[in-house]
């Protein structure tokens, strides 16, 4: 009898090891499967580029108005409107009849005034010897004097006379100031235009390089120089430049850059904001002078700097904090000093170190010391991260 009694009581005891060992599994089964859901993403070290957005207005590099600089009427045009034109193109004739005219009268008049001048240094030159042998008195030689200057002076207007006069006649050819694309005329074949009239005949553009004028406030103006940059001013020890980029109409980002090459060196003290000014290359045409643009204007690189997403961020009272899951898996409630944002992400300043593993999703419910398991967070959880534009804020 005894020989069946060890058996059963080893059988017994194996049981009950597997039993044990059973629960034992179950309870920390379950455990693991009670424990806060999070998901996680590692802090980067990136070159952070800061941006300001605003709202432009193009213009083009240069603008003329072609103008009638004498009356007449206009005659003739040599353009075709809204094509490319080149520095002192012949655009319009206006009626040259009267300016002619004036030439002729005017070369006919210092004609006559040279010889009027010739004459009287003859008299000089026959009055002199007299005067010197007594044949002449000093009336007579002063009087031939007098007459010779007179006859001087008379050349010199007649000149100036004729130098106008031909002057008005080359303005009777209208030509082109500068190469660029002209608009549609402004007046018709037969206008009487001029002075007296109807001066503005087209406009000419020169767009192949445009300006983007935009507005910055003060706060910006203080925040640059905080970063030692100073707008419309070239720096060659940065890496970087101050440059623009816009927005087409069709929220497409143009393909050039441009350069920010002056800024108003006063506050305008009704809207409290200066005038920036920036300059980009437009050899397509692409924009067109006059139009409306976003303008997004970089206005600092952090170079090396500690990034996480934007929605690992809570704000509250005692300031800005985010989720660190440590190397045993519980999480410790970190205070942070938060930078500038952009896209989804913000630079943090001060707290957290690259490569940490931050709590992005599912730390709303999380306490300091809290164990934790990374896997996929309910959507209800999701759903409350993803509805947060801003850094969001605590709700203790």
């Amino acid at each position: 009898m005894a020989l069946f009694t060890k058996p059963l009581t080893a059988g017994r005891n194996l049981i009950l090891l597997l039993a044990l060992f059973s629960l034992t599994f179950e309870s920390c089964k379950k455990n693991e499967t009670t424990l806060p859901v999070v998901a996680v993403e590692p802090s980067q070290e990136d070159d952070v580029e800061i941006y300001g957005e605003y709202v432009g207005r193009v213009r083009a590099q240069q603008f003329v108005e072609v103008r009638a600089r004498v009356e007449g009427y206009l005659e003739r045009m040599l353009f075709e409107e809204g094509t490319y034109v080149d520095k002192n193109q012949v655009l319009f004739i206006i009626n040259q009849d009267q300016y002619k005219a004036k030439v002729d009268k005017a070369r006919a008049q210092l004609k006559k005034d040279e010889s009027q001048e010739q004459k009287a240094k003859r008299d000089l030159d026959r009055i002199r010897p007299l005067y010197e042998q007594n044949a002449a008195s000093q009336l007579d030689l002063d009087n031939a004097i007098a007459a010779y200057e007179t006859a001087k002076a008379s050349v010199s207007m007649s000149k100036a006379d004729l130098a106008q006069a031909e002057l008005e006649l080359g303005y009777t050819t209208v030509r082109s100031p500068l190469s660029g694309h002209i608009s549609e005329r402004n007046a018709d074949l037969g206008t009487l235009v001029g002075p007296g009239a109807k001066s503005l005949l087209a406009t000419i553009v020169k767009s192949d390089t445009v300006l983007i004028d935009f507005s910055m406030t003060a706060l910006d103006y203080l925040k640059s120089k905080e970063r030692n940059v100073d707008l419309g001013q070239q720096d060659a020890s940065r890496s970087w430049q101050p440059y623009v980029t816009i927005t087409l109409a069709d929220n497409t980002v143009y393909l050039h850059k441009g350069l920010v090459d002056f800024a108003e060196p006063q506050v305008d003290p009704n809207t409290g904001t200066f005038s920036v000014r920036a300059e980009m290359p437009n050899p397509e045409r692409t924009i067109l002078p006059g139009q409306f643009t976003k303008v997004k204007l970089l206005l600092d690189v952090r170079e090396h700097a500690t990034v996480v997403p934007r929605k690992a961020v809570t704000i509250e009272k005692g300031g800005a904090y985010v989720y660190v899951m440590r190397r045993d898996s519980t999480v410790e409630k970190r205070f942070i000093e938060v930078g500038p944002e952009f896209e989804n992400n913000v630079v943090v300043e001060r707290g957290v170190v690259p490569n940490e593993n931050i709590v992005v999703e599912g730390h709303h419910k999380l306490s300091p010391g809290m164990k934790v398991r990374v896997g996929t967070v309910p959507a209800e959880h999701q759903a409350t991260t993803k509805n947060n534009d801003s850094l969001p804020t605590a709700t203790e």
